[in-house]
């Protein structure tokens, strides 16, 4: 039977915080109060996914390998691999795959190639045939897959177990289970969706990225990337057979009601007041968006920072606007998803690695550099191919810097060996899963590889550990502390977001003001100033005496000049001096060599290259910025 054994204190702290939402100081207040959970137990073990073979040759999937020529898997991570979440009743995840060195058709093996999405048990069990997965794309009908869209990344199963959202596709089995035997070929369609703003399938809004499904299965949102910047969007998913415009002229699911998460004149995060400098901390600038909380009333989101360097996750109500901030840590989250029972949050998060604190270490800076720094800053997190993603379980209420909560890493146990659970090379993808009653976790990871070891990195290349030796695993985490819990009732959002701007065929994305070039002051919360002098490209600060808090008293200059290289705006060249000393509730400084600090990144390969330094000490320890290549 499902039960939920919240204690009197949770549910009396979430109650008290859900009642005075409306009030962002008041929220806060009360949740820096909240003590910390305990820590729970974890049993984490290695989910079986097709044998993994290191050839794309066809016929190199043999009877020896596969008795049951039901497929093998390339063993390389790439992106055509990618692990999503439960079915509702916890027994299986939906996986996307590579199968290759399928046999020349027509050998019925041959099914099984190229990128599909699959089902793997997640309970010890098998299917009829004797395998711990089946395949739900091979094999489906010609007729049954018209114009499947390319776009085939993070999975995600419906909340009626009977269709997979898969990339730019719905897979639908006709109402049938995804894991039952009724679940068959000949019953399954794949559609693509359609957003029908012009003649051609997303062009107004951009490149759609990162689909996320709301809990009641039709409701989706995404963001957009396009020559003028990122946006953000939520719409609604409409079956079409029979469509009439459009150039997808075949059967299809259609977005409709879509809202651009944002709002002409809004108050953008940071602005101007005559000659003064203003922050907004809760500003309607919605960043890249990550998904939505257990019972899809808040829409969760990388928000815009509030501290120099800090890039974190927040929270905003679909209906009332209300923001919160989730993480505080100075190292970066990004991939998050929440609990069905709206208890916890899994986020990938670089914290205990020291990646990122080199400039974001220090607590209290305004985000003032982060005008010309921000892609440099969000991209350093990864070295290429590489992340530094670990698997941190949150509390409802997220980080709370005043009583030094962080949250848990679940994968603590063992010795750090190669292939083992918390083996350091093996890194947090995105994204993780929760099982609908909330007592299991899905997570999987990559194998740092080349250029990311060897060669001239410092650190050599492992040998993987995972089966057939590949570069990719999907990990079950059963929290053996955690009773079952029921999913929270979903929450039912309207079709037009009250605080968003419709988005219909033909619309324009709002643009955010600008500052203009020229000296402003910036002005403390709780005593001194800092003068900043913004040129198009270039950002130039002098503390004195800056304090937002009583607590982090900042003096000191810093200044950074930043250049893109068209037409890749997201390859930055970055040329930043910084001489900061902090005293108060810790001492500290931020410094780059004498010759400045000068970085290169492109945000989509997150090859780093510097030439000088940039140091973060915080009461007397030293943060480091990685070595090129490392």
């Amino acid at each position: 039977m499902v039960t939920d054994r919240r204690s009197s204190r949770d549910i009396m702290s979430f109650n008290f915080v859900k009642r005075i939402i409306f009030s962002a100081a008041a929220v806060a207040v009360a949740v820096a109060a909240i003590p910390p959970p305990n820590p729970e137990f974890f049993e984490i073990t290695q989910l079986s996914l097709p044998p993994a073979i290191n050839t794309t040759s066809v016929g190199a999937c043999t009877a020896s390998i596969n008795p049951r020529r039901t497929g093998c898997i390339y063993y390389q991570e790439n992106y055509d691999f990618q692990s999503g979440d439960f079915t509702p009743d916890g027994k299986h995840v939906v996986v996307s795959v590579n199968f290759t060195g399928a046999p020349a058709a027509p050998d019925p093996a041959s099914i099984y190639s190229g990128a599909q999405v699959i089902l793997i048990t997640a309970d010890g069990t098998n299917f009829p045939n004797g395998d711990s997965w089946k395949c739900m794309s091979c094999a489906v009908p010609t007729q049954n897959k018209q114009s499947l869209d390319p776009v085939i990344d993070y999975p995600h199963v419906f909340r009626s177990g009977t269709k997979i959202l898969w990339g730019h596709n719905i897979l639908d089995c006709n109402g049938q289970p995804l894991a039952d035997e009724s679940c068959t070929p000949t019953r399954t369609h794949i559609y693509p969706i359609f957003w029908p703003v012009s003649t051609n399938a997303f062009a107004a809004g951009g490149s759609p990225r990162e689909m996320r499904l709301h809990p009641d299965d039709t409701h989706i949102l995404w963001s957009s990337l396009s020559n003028s910047g990122q946006s953000t969007f939520t719409g609604k998913l409409q079956f079409n057979a029979r469509p009439t415009n459009g150039s997808l002229r075949a059967p299809r699911y259609d977005l409709i009601q879509v809202n651009v998460l944002a709002r002409a004149n809004s108050t953008p995060a940071i602005y101007a007041d005559g000659n003064q400098i203003k922050i907004n901390p809760q500003p309607l600038s919605l960043g890249e968006l990550r998904g939505w909380s257990g019972n899809g009333e808040e829409i969760i989101y990388l928000g815009s920072n509030v501290e120099a360097n800090n890039v974190d996750l927040y929270a905003i109500h679909v209906v009332t606007g209300a923001i919160r901030r989730i993480t505080s840590h100075p190292e970066y989250a990004d991939p998050i998803v929440s609990s069905p029972d709206n208890r916890n949050y899994l986020i990938m998060d670089t914290r205990g690695s020291n990646r990122q604190m080199w400039m974001a270490g220090m607590r209290g800076i305004p985000p003032i550099i982060d005008i010309v720094v921000t892609l440099l800053a969000v991209s350093t997190r990864n070295n290429g191919p590489r992340r530094f993603f670990q698997p941190i379980l949150l509390d409802q209420f997220g980080d709370r810097s005043d009583i030094d909560y962080y949250g848990q890493r679940i994968n603590t146990e063992g010795d750090l060996s190669n292939g083992s659970v918390n083996d350091p090379n093996w890194n947090g993808r995105a994204d993780a899963g929760f099982s609908l009653d909330s007592t299991k976790i899905v997570y999987w990871q990559a194998l740092v590889t080349s250029p990311a070891c060897g060669g001239v990195n410092p650190l050599k290349c492992p040998a993987s550990t995972a089966q057939g030796g590949s570069n990719y695993r999907v990990m079950l985490a059963k929290r053996t502390s955690r009773a079952p819990t029921r999913p929270v009732p979903v929450f039912k959002i309207p079709d037009i977001i009250p605080w968003a701007t419709p988005f219909p065929p033909g619309a324009s994305v709002p643009v955010d003001k600008t500052l203009a070039p020229g000296d402003y002051t910036l002005y403390g919360k709780a005593h001194g100033f800092a003068n900043v002098t913004l040129t198009s490209s270039s950002v130039a600060i002098r503390y004195s005496n800056f304090s937002d808090d009583y607590r982090h008293i900042i003096d000191g200059y810093e200044n950074a000049t930043s250049s893109v290289k068209p037409p890749n705006y997201y390859d930055v060249h970055v040329d930043w001096f910084s001489d900061i000393f902090q005293s108060g509730a810790v001492f500290g400084t931020k410094k780059t060599s004498p010759g400045g600090f000068h970085a290169e990144i492109d945000a989509f390969l997150n090859i780093f290259s510097a030439n000088g330094s940039l140091t973060t000490t915080i009461n007397g320890v030293e943060y480091l910025q990685p070595l090129n290549f490392s």
